[in-house]
């Protein structure tokens, strides 16, 4: 049976945050919210859990997974970071953006692309997000959560317990959040290559 948590979107409540956490390392699938729309997550590495999102969002093996991260320091475990990237990392995180770096051999190959050994990862700007995060000690295995034959991700945790409550262990409640997906910017190569206009202003990156 899906769990419903109603946490508070600028003190989220920690008794509510560690079991959310306990249900992740558990292997669990989630529904949470983040600073642009609501996203799936599970445990990095958890192969079931992967291949049950894969399920849900319809994505094959060529998808891009994004580990996300709760801060800069995280992400130069999984990703190859040069000076300039981090530069420009720096001055855009916490933010709605995912950026698609080369990946350490930190990353599970689960999550990788088969051929470019990529992955995408991201700092959220959102205090549920990151209470998660700060439990958990560590990224969570996330994609957007857009519904098949849709462009937008959803935004009410009720319509996503309503529509996906039967697939899901935990449907985290933080109230209704943007409507944009994140900016996709590839930086794996300079200058970056906008991927996906969303949220995240462009501008930094095309100047």
């Amino acid at each position: 049976m899906t769990q419903f948590f109603q946490i508070h979107p600028e003190n989220p409540q920690k008794r509510l945050i560690d079991q959310a956490v306990k249900i992740i390392k558990e292997g669990g699938v989630i529904a949470y919210p983040t600073d642009s729309g609501y996203a799936l997550g599970c445990h990095l590495g958890d192969k079931k859990a992967i291949e049950k999102i894969k399920w849900l969002r319809s994505l094959d093996d060529k998808h891009n997974f994004t580990l996300v991260c709760s801060d800069l320091s995280e992400i130069g475990t999984y990703a190859k970071v040069d000076n300039a990237v981090f530069r420009l990392l720096k001055n855009q995180t916490p933010g709605a953006y995912t950026f698609i770096l080369n990946a350490t051999s930190e990353v599970p190959r689960l999550l990788l692309h088969p051929k470019r050994r990529s992955i995408g990862v991201r700092v959220p700007d959102h205090r549920i997000t990151l209470a998660l995060l700060a439990a958990l000690g560590e990224p969570l295995m996330s994609v957007t959560l857009i519904p098949v034959g849709e462009e937008l991700p959803m935004t009410d945790p009720e319509m996503i317990r309503e529509r996906f409550g039967a697939h899901l262990d935990l449907v985290v409640d933080g109230g209704a959040c943007h409507l944009e997906p994140t900016t996709v910017i590839d930086l794996r190569e300079l200058p970056p290559t906008i991927v996906r206009e969303g949220r995240g202003d462009t501008a930094p990156f095309t100047a």
